[in-house]
């Protein structure tokens, strides 16, 4: 079940930019394809394999394998200096104008692109968008996709990861403590945040303590992959609960699909203080901590699925 949307197609201009202007959170086809042949313009096709069928002409492979943690704990924070030998291969500068492309073939898509985004953004990269829509609008508006490899020159970064959007656990246990006031935001479907369903990794079904669910594809229009425009940003806030200054912990199962929810309060409605719990409840129900709509343990391993 959708929750109330505020967002539609017809002010999608309001949060889309040209890349030569003011850096705006999402770009469409038309300014990327404007744009492609700026000299300090890197789109990142964060597709892995795909990329080797077609992609943007100039645009670097970088799979969304690269900013994601092991199997058992996806959404794991990276190891700081691994990240930053990933980033030196892909021949990143700190300066670059940065777009991120995923496939675009469904809105969970865009989760990963927006992963992608708060890693770079908590590195230091301050220039960044989202292709929104993906290579498949891309190519759905006609523009043309070549097969020619771009082996980036290796650079050489110096990152420190600011922690200003991330939640660890030990602070999400605090806030569901009571002991620091947090919004803690599902963005999952509604049947995993009330236990019906849960990640193949997690330890068992439910959500966090006193959290509350705004499932993600709230920001898409039913069946699209683009992000739709911001329309009334007071209420959504008003919806969620947020007062002005308000931390919000936006998490799901592995922190791909609340990436979604953090980019959408962060980015694009401008809101302070919106964090992401990249763990999430893959990480969180693995530490045997109290959860909420959890069943009894025989429903845990019938319902248990695979989930994002």
């Amino acid at each position: 079940m959708r929750l109330l949307k505020y967002w539609t197609i017809a002010s999608f201009a309001l949060t889309t930019a040209v890349l030569a202007s003011d850096p705006k959170p999402l770009v469409t086809p038309s300014d990327l394809a404007a744009n492609l042949k700026q000299s300090d313009l890197v789109v990142l096709d964060i597709r892995g394999d795909a990329y080797n069928n077609g992609h943007i002409p100039g645009s670097i492979s970088a799979p969304y394998s690269l900013f994601r943690g092991p199997k058992n704990n996806p959404g794991q924070l990276s190891d700081v200096n691994l990240l930053e030998k990933h980033l030196e291969n892909l021949g990143l500068q700190i300066d670059d104008r940065i777009v991120i492309a995923s496939a675009g073939k469904s809105d969970t898509d865009f989760g990963a692109a927006a992963r992608v985004y708060w890693t770079l953004k908590s590195t230091g990269f301050d220039d960044l968008a989202i292709l929104n829509g993906g290579t498949l609008l891309w190519k759905n508006e006609g523009y043309a996709t070549d097969k020619i490899s771009v082996k980036p020159e290796k650079t050489e970064l110096d990152i420190e990861f600011s922690y200003q959007w991330t939640a660890e656990t030990d602070q999400v246990v605090s806030v569901t403590k009571g002991e620091v006031d947090a919004i803690l935001l599902d963005a999952r479907p509604i049947t995993f945040y009330e236990g019906e369903k849960s990640h193949g990794a997690a330890s068992r079904p439910g959500t966090l303590p006193n959290a509350k669910n705004y499932d993600y594809t709230s920001f898409f229009d039913e069946g699209s992959a683009a992000m739709a425009g911001i329309t009334d940003i007071a209420t959504l806030a008003k919806d969620l609960g947020i007062d002005n200054g308000d931390e919000v912990v936006s998490f799901c199962n592995t922190g791909h699909w609340a990436a979604t929810n953090w980019f959408a309060l962060s980015e694009v409605a401008g809101l302070d203080n919106i964090k992401l719990y990249p763990g999430s409840m893959v990480e969180y129900s693995n530490l045997d901590l109290p959860m909420e709509n959890t069943p009894g343990l025989l429903k845990n391993l019938v319902k248990s699925i695979s989930g994002n």
